[in-house]
């Protein structure tokens, strides 16, 4: 009975906070680039508002000498794992101070290391094996955030109702912003062009 009661209250609570958000559309333009993808967009932070960091771990795997993703978005305290899917030796470090410059060693085919990030920044991924590869894991004050597809569009869905910062993120191009205002249940819009 108690087991019951819990599970539809959890529902509930699940459907009432569904219901009472709504969705931010739109396109990044990265004039410049080859093409649109990998731009990050975000809710910046919300006043008052601490999140928790998932359970589940992100992962950003080493594929054919390339991290994948190439761009990965986290919420501040996120673990992320880093996993080795080639038939050869991998390094993951980082020298930047999102990521407290770590270095987790070199590790083989099928094995896998984790770092939690524990502050808000940027962060490239490294191999010290293979210098031509290069990844970027982008940690955020809230867990609204979504990376642009192909053709430069994105969706950040479940955002709670009310006015809130928009910003961009590219590894290239300088940061936008935009205000932008959720309604329950229903989409908000917002495009942007970067700039260099």
């Amino acid at each position: 009975m108690g087991k019951t009661v819990l599970w539809t209250c959890l529902s509930l609570l699940c459907f009432f906070s569904s219901a009472f958000a709504g969705t931010i559309t739109g396109h990044v333009e990265c004039p410049g680039a080859r093409t649109n993808p990998w731009a990050v967009v975000y809710v910046d932070q919300m006043s008052g508002r601490e999140f928790s960091p998932p359970a589940e771990h992100a992962l950003m795997d080493q594929v054919a000498k390339e991290f994948v993703p190439h761009v990965l978005p986290v919420l501040k305290g996120t673990t992320v794992d880093f996993r080795n899917s080639d038939p050869f030796k991998h390094n993951v470090f980082s020298p930047d101070e999102a990521a407290d410059e770590f270095n987790l060693g070199s590790w083989g085919q099928g094995e896998k290391r984790s770092y939690t990030f524990p502050k808000t920044g940027e962060a490239v991924m490294l191999c010290d094996l293979h210098p031509e590869m290069e990844g970027w894991i982008v940690v955020l004050p809230t867990p609204y955030f979504a990376v642009t597809d192909g053709n430069g569009n994105y969706a950040i869905k479940d955002v709670p109702a009310g006015a809130y910062t928009l910003k961009t993120w590219h590894k290239k191009l300088k940061p936008a912003e935009a205000q932008v205002t959720v309604s329950e249940s229903g989409e908000s819009k917002a495009d942007f062009t970067l700039k260099k």
